[in-house]
C-alpha cells in the first residue's frame, strides 16, 4: 500500500487507488456495472481488476489484497454461499416415511399370521412378499432418472444445470432478478441518435462526419464508439487542426478555419454558447438513459449525437415471456437511477434497484426474500456474484466472468435470456414426472403390499407369491425409466 503504479492502455488496474497523474476512460463494468467507460483524472479513486482503456494513468494504491473491492466481493459470495439451506428432494421426504412403514407391515404380517395358528413357513412368505413387492428400486429412480433427463434436455437448449436442487428450486421463483449491463444489455456503448437542429446547414452524415473528424484525436471513453459509426457508414472522416481535449466538458479544434467544439452542455455555455434552444432534445435523450453530446460550429449548434448501452435482442421477449407466466420482473444495477428507469421502461419489468454497489446487492437480494419472495438472479459479472450467491436461484450467462458462472447454480450458454423462461418450464416439467414416477413407483405397492400381507387369504385364499411380488416391482421400475424416457418429448416454448 502506498506504492506509485503506472498503469498503459489496454491494462487490468491491479489494486485499488487513487490517480495521481494522467486522464482516461476506465472500463469498471465488471465491477460497478457502469456501461459507459468512467473518466479519471487526478484525485479520482480507482477500482482492482477493472480496465484502463484509453490514457496512462499513474495512482498510489490505497488497498491491496483483503482489503480491495474485488476481495470484499468474494468475501461476502462465500458467505452467502454457505448459508444457503439446501433443498431437501422430494424423494427424500417421501423414503424418510415409506421405508420404516413396508418394514412395520411386513414384521406385523409375519407376527399376525404366526398368531393366528399359520405356519412359520406361512408367515415367512408373507413377510418376504411385503419386502419384496414394496423394495424401493423404483422409489430409487424415480427422481435420478427424471433429473438426468431433464438436464440433458436442458443441456441440448443451451442450459447447464449445475444440480438437482437448481431444477427444482426454479420452478418455485416468483420473482425474476436481472443486472443490467451486459445482460439485459450488451455492454458496449453504440451510437443511438443522431440529431439534426432546425435551421442548421449539416444533414445527419455531415454532424456523423464533423464530430468523428474531432474524436478521432480523442482519448475519451466514447470518441471510438463515434469513429467506429462513420466507419459502420462509410465516412470518409477529415483532417482538423488545433485539436484540445477539455476534460470532463469535451473537445476543441479547428476545420476549414472554423471553430468546432463537441461535448456536454458545460463546454457550450463555457464557450458563450446558449443550448436552451435543444434543451428539450437533450432531455428527452437524458430521459432514455442515454449520453448526449451537443456538436457545434462558429458558436451556433449544428447537432446531437447520442450514445447508450442498448438491449440485447431477446431482452425485451424474455421479460414479456416470463410475466405470461405470472412471474415478477426486476432490475438490478450500479448505473444511476435514470439509465435504470430508462432500461426499465424499455423491457417493461416492474422494479428498478438502482446505484445499487456490488457489496450491497446481496443485501437487495435479501430484502426481497425476507418479503416472501422466491428469487432468480440472472447476471454475468463479478459485481453480480454476490447477489447470484444470495438469489434462491442464481443464473449466469455463458459469455460472463468466470466467477458469476461459477456462483450461478444455471448457466445459460447462449446468452439467450429467453433460456431463463426455458429453465423454468423445464423445471416445471421436470418435477411433473418425478411426481409421476412416485405415483407409478407407489402405484404396485399400495395395491400388491395388502395381498402380499395375506389381506385376501381368509376371502379367496390367495397368497402373494414372491415370484410374482418379484415381477411387479421389477415392472414398476420400468415403468418409471419408461416414463423418463418419454421426456425426449420435451421442446422448449420459444
Amino acid at each position: 500500500m502506498g506504492d506509485v503504479i503506472l498503469v498503459k492502455p489496454g491494462e487490468k488496474i491491479p489494486v485499488d487507488g487513487i490517480v495521481l497523474d494522467g486522464y482516461s476512460g476506465v472500463d469498471e463494468k465488471a465491477i460497478t456495472g457502469e456501461s459507459i467507460p468512467v473518466e479519471k483524472k487526478q484525485g479520482d479513486k480507482l477500482i482492482g481488476a477493472t480496465i484502463n482503456k484509453t490514457g496512462v494513468l499513474k495512482f498510489k494504491a490505497t488497498a491491496v489484497g483483503e482489503n480491495t473491492m474485488l476481495a470484499q466481493i468474494i468475501k461476502i459470495v462465500e458467505e452467502a454461499m454457505g448459508s444457503k439451506a439446501p433443498i431437501q428432494l422430494l424423494a427424500d421426504k417421501v423414503s424418510f416415511y415409506f421405508v420404516p412403514t413396508v418394514i412395520s407391515i411386513a414384521i406385523l404380517s409375519f407376527l399376525l399370521w404366526l398368531a393366528a395358528g399359520q405356519s412359520f413357513a406361512f408367515a415367512l412368505t408373507s413377510f418376504v412378499a411385503v419386502l419384496i413387492i414394496a423394495c424401493p428400486c423404483a422409489l430409487g429412480l424415480a427422481t435420478p432418472t427424471a433429473v438426468m433427463m431433464g438436464t440433458g434436455l436442458a443441456a441440448q437448449n443451451g442450459i447447464l444445470i449445475k444440480s438437482s436442487k437448481a431444477l427444482e428450486m426454479a420452478k418455485n421463483v416468483n420473482m425474476i432478478i436481472f443486472d443490467k449491463t451486459g445482460t439485459l444489455t450488451k455492454g458496449e456503448p453504440v451510437v443511438t441518435d443522431v440529431i439534426e437542429i432546425q435551421d442548421s446547414e449539416l444533414k445527419t452524415r455531415d454532424i456523423l462526419q464533423l464530430a468523428s473528424s474531432v474524436e478521432r484525436n480523442s482519448e475519451h471513453p466514447l470518441a471510438q464508439e463515434i469513429v467506429n459509426k462513420s466507419k459502420e457508414e462509410k465516412i470518409e472522416l477529415e483532417e482538423v487542426k488545433d485539436f484540445q481535449a477539455i476534460p470532463g466538458k469535451g473537445v476543441k479544434a479547428s476545420f476549414q478555419n472554423e471553430t468546432i467544439l463537441f461535448g456536454t452542455r458545460k463546454l457550450m455555455i463555457d464557450n458563450q454558447i446558449n443550448p436552451e434552444s435543444i434543451e428539450g432534445k437533450m432531455i428527452v435523450l437524458e430521459n432514455e438513459g442515454k449520453t448526449a453530446m451537443i456538436l457545434a460550429k462558429n458558436g451556433k449548434i449544428m447537432g446531437i449525437i447520442a450514445v447508450a448501452d442498448v438491449l440485447k435482442e431477446y431482452s425485451k421477449e424474455a421479460v414479456d415471456m416470463l410475466h405470461g407466466m405470472g412471474k415478477k420482473v426486476g432490475i438490478l444495477t450500479g448505473d444511476n437511477e435514470r439509465v435504470g428507469l430508462a432500461i426499465a421502461k424499455a423491457v417493461g419489468v416492474d422494479k428498478v434497484l438502482a446505484e445499487v454497489l456490488p457489496q450491497e446487492k446481496a443485501a437487495e437480494i435479501k430484502k426481497l426474500q425476507k418479503e416472501g419472495n422466491v428469487v432468480a438472479m440472472v447476471g454475468d459479472g463479478i459485481n453480480d456474484a454476490p447477489a447470484l450467491a444470495q438469489a434462491d436461484l442464481g443464473i449466469a450467462l455463458g459469455s460472463g466472468t468466470d466467477v458469476a458462472m461459477e456462483t450461478g447454480e444455471i448457466v445459460l450458454i447462449k446468452d439467450d435470456l429467453r433460456d431463463v423462461v426455458t429453465a423454468i418450464d423445464l423445471s416445471k416439467y421436470t418435477l411433473g414426472k418425478i411426481k409421476q414416477n412416485l405415483f407409478w413407483a407407489f402405484f404396485y405397492n399400495i395395491i400388491g403390499i395388502p395381498v402380499a400381507a395375506g389381506v385376501l387369504y381368509p376371502f379367496f385364499g390367495l397368497l402373494l407369491n414372491p415370484t410374482i411380488a418379484a415381477v411387479a416391482m421389477a415392472f414398476s421400475s420400468v415403468s418409471v425409466v419408461s416414463n423418463s424416457l418419454l421426456m425426449k418429448r420435451y421442446r422448449a416454448k420459444l
